[in-house]
């Protein structure tokens, strides 16, 4: 009797989700355990999107198809290398895929950078978001804000800190998030770019719907849209660098308003210092550059100082190391040949572990590049399979590992926990008239989540 193929896929976000559906539609009879640190799933859906963007959570819907699914078990609140390390799972897969993404910040190397007002993205999109690695309260008692970066990430951050809280307690946030952001202090947020607006990273949407807000008002300098051959060519070829760039060039164009609130979006200028003044953030200091005709920038010389009281850097995510598994420290990825997990000593692929995601190419790229990494990488695991390249695990069954995690007395959570959580946040939030309230406690989420008889039956 043929035995399904077990895969072990650690890291239940969109990434790790994509290739679980793909691994079910490959052909090949399998059964998949998705491991998951946090109690819930979906990863930066859950955790990394901005709470007033309810239309990119929608891909919660299509994920939530791929997660019924009998072939697919979630094994939540498990910390792959630390609860259970790589060499116990082995005994129980044929293949391990890491897709454990990326949450922390990309440092921002100039003079101040260590001061308590200069914050991560990563840092304050976990506070909004309600997750429980990360601060419950923030000071926001800056009424000048700078944000570092030109994706949409810094788009998210500024429009959050423009706003009211009282416009986003609609949303699912949190009672300590909304007791925050009610006393928020920011008047202006300015937002900088070092190069020009053809090669800002914001996506056409998210752009426009800065302004949607009547408390904010949007400026850009009409000195600030300056294009070379590189992005002129680059909206020739691209809508959505055209789009991006049509939009800032109405915001530069619009008549001031008399919203309290100014989000400001500069290009051009890069930060070479966070002024102190006291111990404390007082200032960014940038120099304005020029483009090249490339697409890159040079210094001009000229300096500008803009009194700000604290800096927010969103120039990029970065992952973190997973015990027992080979890691890049200088690209903050595992090393891999497209989807092979490499040894760095010898190049050679290392039987049976595979990744996807962003800790296989980086913090870049969008949903359909997740999908298409995916591909990728499954299709070499079906390929290796098939080929009979992979090691059969010591314990196959699909309870054995469900014994391995009770006998260490680890507190697992299911999909069908998920269910209960889900219930109950849904259920806080019609009490306020909301869609949803957001559970952040981690023991809370474990409470309604973890593991009960009858979860993983069928």
């Amino acid at each position: 009797m043929t035995r399904p193929l077990r895969v072990a896929v650690i890291g239940a976000g969109p990434a790790g989700i994509y290739a679980s559906d793909l691994l079910m539609k490959s052909g090949q009879e399998v059964a998949i355990d998705l491991y998951e640190m946090m109690p819930a799933p979906f990863g930066l859906i859950r955790y990394g999107v901005a709470p007033d963007h309810p239309r990119i959570k929608g891909i919660v819907m299509s994920l939530h198809k791929v997660m019924e699914s009998p072939q697919l078990r979630l094994l939540g609140n498990i910390e792959v290398g630390k609860d259970v390390t790589i060499e116990e799972l082995k005994q129980f897969y044929d293949a391990i895929v890491f897709s454990t993404g990326a949450y922390g910040d990309r440092d921002l190397n100039i003079p101040g950078a260590d001061l308590p007002e200069h914050y991560g993205a990563g840092e304050f999109v976990g506070f909004y978001d309600g997750n429980p690695n990360f601060s419950r309260d923030w000071n926001l008692e800056a009424e000048q804000v700078a944000v570092i970066g030109v994706g949409n990430v810094a788009l998210d951050i500024a429009r959050v800190l423009a706003k009211t809280g009282d416009e986003l307690h609609v949303t699912e946030i949190p009672d300590n998030v909304y007791q925050n952001l009610k006393n928020n202090k920011a008047k202006e947020v300015h937002v900088f770019g070092r190069r020009g607006p053809a090669q800002a990273k914001f996506t056409p949407l998210e752009l426009k719907e800065l302004n949607h807000s009547d408390t904010i008002e949007v400026v850009v300098d009409p000195e600030d849209i300056v294009y070379d051959e590189a992005g002129e060519q680059a909206r020739r070829d691209s809508k959505t660098v055209d789009l991006v760039c049509q939009v800032l060039e109405g915001y530069a164009m619009a008549d001031p308003s008399d919203a309290p609130h100014k989000l400001y979006i500069h290009f051009l200028h890069s930060p070479v210092e966070i002024i102190e003044k006291d111990g404390h953030v007082a200032g960014l200091k940038t120099e304005r550059m020029e483009l090249d005709g490339n697409g890159q920038v040079t210094g001009t010389g000229e300096f500008h100082e803009w009194p700000v009281q604290a800096v927010y850097r969103a120039v990029g995510y970065q992952s973190d190391p997973v015990a027992g598994v080979p890691f890049d420290e200088n690209r903050f990825v595992i090393p891999n040949d497209g989807g092979h997990v490499l040894d760095p000593e010898t190049g050679a692929p290392i039987a049976g572990l595979y990744c996807t995601g962003w800790i296989k190419r980086g913090p870049v790229g969008l949903i359909g590049n997740t999908k298409s990494d995916a591909k990728q990488t499954i299709d070499m695991l079906v390929g290796d399979y098939t080929a009979g390249a992979l090691d059969t695990p010591a314990q196959p069954e699909v309870d054995a590992v469900v014994r391995f995690l009770q006998d260490k007395n680890i507190e697992f959570t299911t999909w069908q926990g998920w269910h209960r959580l889900d219930a109950a946040e849904q259920a806080l939030g019609q009490q306020e008239g909301r869609e949803r309230h957001k559970i952040v406690e981690w023991d809370d989420m474990v409470r309604h989540a973890k593991y009960q008889e009858g979860d993983l039956d069928g």
